[in-house]
């Protein structure tokens, strides 16, 4: 029988292998393709050759803590907390009061609808539909919006709502549920059930920053062990995530039971980690982790979607008498979602809390409400033998709910999923801005200008012949005419915007350098993240047409998470977060590197393939004057620590050229070792010495 279940689990994922490629031949959704795959598996497991396929089968305890942490940090990981506090009202509004007034309404409205066509739903069945049905599920969705090229901040808002209701809808089916098991008792099971729902989301937001910061505090500590900083990200999704279900188990208080939210601890831990452990891991690791979470992130998704579709299609529910139901409860949530987006965000506009939402937006967030695993957990985690007072249908009532959930997620894949690259292009939400046709038409130009230096490089390393080389040359270099052309065009005469192209590059030249730092262990993470928070209030004041900088010596704020930090480390008397001068001399020197850089490159525009590109000298001397003086000024505040500390600068310096040292030594052997020049044995003799030489 095991043999059976690991030969389905891995035939599973074979099968979603070859989805995936056949989605990206068709052009249709992964998720969709999955779905429908799964449904196919089951008449096929009827054939005796390959019964063993639904051996493998999702469980409410394989789903909720073993598949359902790794969604979770896949996705906060990667989630910017400042973005997310300046769009914290419109995400706040869609991802808790949206998601109950969906709940509400699919309860109470939804009765109406069920009994105008003749079928009487008990109001706590649909309320706990709602809870179920009402959380959107990011994963098709947000691969449709990078495809099809919707607006960051769009984007931002539905992942962050995606995030934040996943709590709230499990919170509100916990309650829905415990009101069916035990009896609604008229206003006190109403305030017992809010106050529930109030700890629930509190309790799992300070119990997740504790675990983010204690496991970020756990990965500082073991910095430089690759295999036990990836363990450790690995741990705080699923040990914030058990512990938490632990800890709701057993915390009373007054005879009353305290539940914490586990999704929501595990997905405030999990953004910790990603917004301030990150900068505490080796820099190779802080590279991979992206790959490696969204590797496990792929299969997980894979393997539930693909199960989703072996679940439905095993649903022991007269299919004739489930259609009109499903029918019926896809019409309600549809009205739910447009209640839950339109009044809300109408409402946040006219208060002006945030930047206005366009009524676009708004009708592609109604849309675009896909549903996906958390639905089914719920559905799963519901009592085979849940009786609830007048239901007097033929079937249970987990049946019926398994039925509408599985059907409305199934008309969300097949219908919204598919369509929302048109609706977007309808809606006109994938048009190009100015600045983004611009963008388009440099950035050919730049792979073209690329593209032509390498043709040189061939022809002088006689890897191509000169008639060769000439055909080729001149291809590119049409193309390359062709671009810079197409790029003057969008432009025009805007000098403000080839000014904005300009101050763009100049920080991604800045990003770049300031990357190799880190690598090379010139700077510290509290440096990096210093200095890469700077360059991204620059990066966001461009894309919103405001000035760069104030003045060469403007005062960048730390964000709310780095707040929280030094906060809790001046009460708690942790390490001191403040810049010693050692640390404010590397600070001011990785400045000067990463302007000096952006003067060598943009000196050099003039003479290169570029200078059609960026041909506003004005703008340009204006750009070179900005960090010329950054220059100045930071090479002055250099000079100034280390008048007043000489002697330890001077013993940092020599620190600096040791690290610098070591770092070639250990990157020419492991070359020597990668090549085969040296054998293994040598290769750890060798590294054995350089090690004990660094100490």
């Amino acid at each position: 029988m095991n043999l059976d279940v690991f030969l389905s689990l891995f035939s599973l994922m074979l099968i979603s292998l070859a989805v995936f490629i056949l989605s990206k031949k068709l052009k249709l959704p992964y998720t969709v393709l999955l779905v429908i795959a799964g449904s196919l598996l089951v008449p096929i497991s009827h054939i005796d050759f390959f019964s063993f396929i639904t051996s493998f089968e999702l469980t409410p305890e394989l789903l909720f803590f073993v598949f359902l942490p790794i969604l979770i940090f896949e996705s906060a990981y990667n989630m910017n907390i400042r973005h997310l506090l300046e769009n914290i009202y419109s995400i706040g509004l869609l991802a808790v009061a949206g998601l109950l007034v969906s709940v509400l309404f699919i309860g109470f409205g939804g009765q109406y609808i069920f009994e105008f066509a003749g079928y009487h739903i008990p109001i706590l069945a649909l309320l706990l539909f709602g809870a179920i049905i009402s959380s959107t599920d990011p994963v098709a969705v947000l691969a449709l919006f990078k495809e099809y090229g919707a607006p960051q901040r769009l984007t931002l808002i539905f992942e962050g709502e995606s995030l934040f209701n996943d709590a709230t809808s499990f919170a509100a089916f916990l309650i829905a549920l415990d009101l069916m098991t035990h009896g609604y008792q008229g206003p006190d099971s109403a305030v017992s059930g809010l106050i529930s729902f109030l700890t629930m989301l509190g309790g799992g937001l300070v119990f997740g920053l504790f675990m983010g910061f204690l496991f970020a505090k756990l990965i500082e500590k073991v910095h430089g062990n690759e295999h036990l900083e990836i363990t450790l990200t690995l741990l705080v999704a699923h040990f914030t995530f058990i512990l938490t279900e632990v800890i709701s188990e057993h915390l009373y208080i007054a005879g009353q039971q305290i539940r914490l939210s586990s999704i929501i601890a595990t997905l405030i831990a999990s953004m910790v980690i990603g917004n301030f452990g990150r900068y505490k891991m080796s820099p190779h690791v802080e590279e991979y982790m992206e790959q490696f979470w969204g590797y496990f992130a792929f299969v997980t998704n894979s393997l539930v979607f693909i199960l989703m579709g072996l679940l439905f299609a095993s649903l022991a529910i007269d299919l004739n008498v489930a259609i009109w139901l499903i029918l019926l409860a896809i019409a309600t949530v549809v009205i739910s979602r447009g209640l839950a987006v339109y009044p809300l965000l109408w409402l946040l506009n006219l208060l002006g809390k945030e930047r206005p939402i366009p009524r676009n937006w708004m009708h592609l967030l109604a849309w675009g409400s896909l549903r996906g695993s958390l639905a089914i957990v719920m559905v799963l985690l519901i009592p085979n033998d849940l009786s609830i007072e007048g239901w007097n249908l033929d079937f249970t009532v987990k049946q019926f709910i398994a039925a509408v959930t599985i059907g409305c997620i199934y008309f969300t894949l097949l219908v919204k999923a598919t369509t929302i690259g048109k609706v977007m292009h309808v809606l006109g939400i994938d048009a190009l801005t100015a600045m983004e046709q611009v963008g388009y038409h440099k950035s050919k130009a730049q792979i073209y200008d690329k593209s032509l230096m390498k043709l040189d490089e061939l022809l002088q390393n006689q890897h191509i012949d000169q008639n060769q080389h000439a055909d080729l040359r001149q291809r590119y270099q049409s193309l390359y005419q062709l671009a810079c052309l197409d790029y003057k065009t969008a432009i025009g005469d805007s000098s403000i915007m080839i000014e904005n192209m300009l101050r763009t590059y100049a920080l991604g030249i800045e990003k770049e350098e300031l990357k190799e730092l880190l690598l090379k262990e010139e700077i510290e993470e509290k440096t990096y993240k210093k200095i890469t928070n700077m360059l991204s209030i620059q990066t966001e004041r461009i894309k919103r047409g405001q000035e760069q900088v104030k003045s060469v010596d403007e005062h960048f704020p730390i964000d709310s998470l780095e707040k929280l930090v030094l906060m809790v480390s001046r009460l708690a008397f942790w390490r001191d977060h403040s810049f010693k001068p050692e640390e404010l001399y590397c600070y001011y020197r990785a400045l000067h590197k990463i302007a000096g850089r952006v003067v060598g490159e943009l000196g050099t525009l003039e003479g290169s393939g570029l200078s059609q590109v960026f041909d506003d000298q004005v703008v340009l001397d204006r750009i070179l004057t900005l960090y010329r003086a950054f220059q100045a000024n930071t090479w002055k505040k250099m000079q100034a620590i280390l008048s007043q500390n000489s002697e330890s600068l001077s013993r940092l310096n020599q620190s600096t050229a040791n690290q610098s040292l070591n770092a070639v030594q250990m990157d020419t052997l492991d070359k020597l070792h990668k090549n085969e020049i040296i054998t293994s044995k040598l290769y750890i003799m060798l590294r054995h010495e350089l090690e004990q030489n660094k100490r």
